[in-house]
């Protein structure tokens, strides 16, 4: 029987799925968390667990089989040294989809692929909120010394401009 061996081929050529693929599968790796379809991203993900289930094992063969799906050595790397290690205790289902509605233009269902242990910084994103304002008035206040520096020396010029103007009156 031949039961659940398909696939979806995404209306593209094969050499432009297979790339789209390799490019979506190294950005969910890269970021941990990317926004696509949903057809994409069932796609993706079946090739996505597939290599986290090789990257819990790391050999030169796993490194090298993953390799020929992953062509950035960066993010292989990191497959092999976080991601893999992260998963060792998990049986599987290593991807969650997050339905996130319609795409304005053309109506397809978008979602989030995201890996199961991602963690949203919402912390970080408030303390570089804080931070900000504080640089924005560091900043603020350099720029006004400048233009200061620059009334000072126009308000000079102007005491040096009345007496010329004053003698030529006498």
């Amino acid at each position: 029987m031949n039961h659940k061996n398909g696939f979806n081929p995404l209306s593209r050529t094969t050499a432009h799925r297979r790339a789209m693929s390799r490019n979506m599968v190294t950005s969910l790796f890269r970021y941990e968390r990317i926004t696509t379809t949903k057809a994409k991203a069932l796609e993706v993900r079946k090739a996505a667990e597939k290599l986290i289930t090789r990257s819990k094992v790391d050999s030169v063969h796993n490194r090298r089989q993953a390799a020929r799906y992953i062509q950035d050595d960066i993010v292989l790397a990191k497959l092999f040294n976080e991601i893999g290690p992260r998963m060792k205790d998990r049986a599987g289902g290593y991807t969650r989809i997050l339905k996130i509605g319609f795409r304005q233009g053309d109506a397809a269902d978008m979602v989030i692929l995201e890996l199961v242990d991602y963690k949203l910084d919402v912390e970080g994103k408030k303390e570089k909120k804080e931070s900000k304002p504080a640089k924005k008035d560091a900043e603020k206040a350099e720029a006004k010394k400048p233009a200061e520096k620059g009334k000072k020396k126009a308000s000079a010029k102007k005491a040096d401009a009345e007496p010329a103007s004053s003698k030529s009156d006498e």
